[in-house]
């Protein structure tokens, strides 16, 4: 590949995360306007946008061409579903730290993550009709759910709903990751999961369901206890998986 091809790709991607970071300020601002936010909210979406783009740039850059879209001059259509959904979790996170605003907009945040998990479906379907699915579309699409939870996560916990064990929902999925450092076995990929992707997006629900004014703290300790022990039921029967074909294999060489 030339030189000049390979630059006009790089300006090509990063127009795209630049259109990103844009859309987040943008909204941010609308949206600060609109519910009268104090000044820091935006700065905090600006923050959160730049967080999002820098590391997809770095992560597209460092993937190889072969598990990125057919055409990988492009993010694709599929990943700019995710990168639109990427976003929206963005203006969420950014009311982390305005405990205040956080509990007096929880619809409005509620229906922002919504929207994002809605979206989840949308990026998977445009992938298949586009031609335009990838290993880093996957793993895109993946580490924006594990995101998402930590987000909800940490927004429940500065409304006071639930303490801080409630982080291990949103912190699992980076534990497994550490886990397969550490462990060889777990470091394999795992098959494809109607009961994984269902807990996922039960925990999302749940998470989002407790936001909500009118759940109580009891009830959402409750419900978030139900959705953690489920997805430590999907954790602990994936790892289960993969260490006894782990050793399967090491046993039959």
């Amino acid at each position: 590949m030339s030189h000049q091809l390979a630059a006009r790709m790089r300006w090509r991607v990063t127009a795209e995360l630049g259109a990103a970071l844009f859309t987040v300020v943008l909204v941010a601002g609308l949206l600060g306007h609109a519910l009268s936010l104090p000044s820091l909210y935006l700065a905090s979406a600006s923050l959160m946008g730049l967080v999002l783009v820098s590391t997809v740039g770095i992560c597209w850059s460092r993937t190889p061409s072969g598990q990125r879209p057919p055409d990988d001059s492009t993010l694709g259509p599929a990943n700019w579903v995710t990168l639109s959904r990427g976003t929206l979790v963005c203006i969420a996170a950014a009311f982390i730290p305005f405990s205040h605003y956080a509990a007096q907009h929880a619809w409005i945040i509620a229906w922002i993550s919504l929207i994002a998990l809605i979206m989840d479906g949308v990026d998977g379907a445009t992938a298949r009709r586009t031609q335009s699915a990838s290993a880093f579309g996957a793993r895109f699409d993946m580490e924006l759910d594990a995101a998402l939870m930590l987000v909800l996560c940490a927004l429940l916990i500065t409304q006071g709903k639930v303490g801080p064990w409630v982080l291990t929902i949103g912190l699992m999925r980076y534990l497994f990751v550490i886990a397969g450092g550490l462990i060889p076995g777990l470091r394999a990929p795992l098959p494809e999961s109607r009961l994984r992707k269902t807990v996922c997006v039960w925990q999302l629900i749940t998470l989002m369901v407790c936001l909500l004014p009118w759940v109580s703290r009891g009830w959402a300790v409750g419900l978030l206890t139900i959705a953690l022990t489920l997805l430590v039921y999907s954790f602990g029967r994936d790892s289960i998986w993969l260490l006894a074909h782990h050793d399967a294999k090491e046993t039959s060489r």
